[in-house]
C-alpha cells in the first residue's frame, strides 16, 4: 500500500468517488496507534475495541467538517481520548462505583487478561499507572508510550504545555514511589 500524507488523504476524502477509500486508508494508518492509546486507558482488550469503533464512527461523521486547524493525527487522538474518558465515566456510573474502584477493577482485569503479554515489570508499571489520577495517567501514557510532544498533547487535551509538564512530572514521581513501595 502506498503511504499517503494526511493532506492527500483529506483531499481524497473530500472527493465523493474516493471518500470511502480515503477513509479506509485513514483507518489503516491510525487504527493501531489509536487502539494502543485507548487500551492503555481502558485496559481491557474488548473495551478498547469498542472505544476504537466509537472513535472511528465519530471520525467518519466529523471528517467532512474537519477544518484542519490541527493535524489529522491530533484530531483523531482527541476524539479517542474523549471517547475513552466517556467510556470510563459511564462504566463508573453504571456500576455506581468510585473511580478508585474502577482503577482497582482495571488492575485486576489486567492480570487476568489473556491478551496482555507483558512481563512482570510491565505489569507493575501498568498497575502503577492505574493508581494515577485520570489526567496524569493520560499525560503519562501519551508522553511515555506515544512519545508525543507537549505541544501536541496540549492541542489534544486543550490545556497548557506547563500544566502538562507538571502533570507528567507528578505522574513519574508517583510511579517511582509506587515501585519503591512494592
Amino acid at each position: 500500500m502506498e503511504h499517503y500524507s494526511d493532506d492527500k488523504l483529506l483531499s481524497m476524502f473530500r472527493e465523493e468517488d474516493s471518500r470511502n477509500y480515503a477513509y479506509s486508508l485513514i483507518v489503516r494508518k491510525y487504527q493501531e496507534r489509536l487502539y494502543w492509546h485507548i487500551r492503555r486507558m481502558v485496559i481491557v482488550h474488548e473495551d478498547a475495541d469498542d472505544v476504537v469503533q466509537n472513535t472511528l464512527v465519530k471520525a467518519w461523521k466529523g471528517l467532512a467538517n474537519f477544518k484542519e486547524e490541527a493535524k489529522l493525527y491530533t484530531w483523531l487522538y482527541r476524539i479517542a481520548t474523549n471517547e475513552a474518558i466517556t467510556f470510563l465515566n459511564k462504566k463508573r456510573k453504571r456500576f455506581f462505583i468510585s473511580i478508585v474502584d474502577v482503577e482497582h477493577e482495571l488492575s485486576e482485569s489486567l492480570e487476568s487478561d489473556d491478551n496482555y503479554d507483558g512481563d512482570e515489570i510491565q505489569l507493575t508499571l501498568q498497575k502503577a499507572i492505574l493508581t494515577l489520577p485520570e489526567k496524569q495517567r493520560i499525560v503519562f501514557n501519551m508522553k511515555y508510550y506515544d512519545e508525543m510532544k507537549y505541544n501536541e498533547m496540549a492541542e489534544i487535551l486543550d490545556t497548557s504545555v506547563g500544566a502538562l509538564k507538571a502533570s507528567y512530572h507528578h505522574a513519574v514521581k508517583k510511579i517511582e514511589n509506587y515501585i519503591k513501595e512494592i
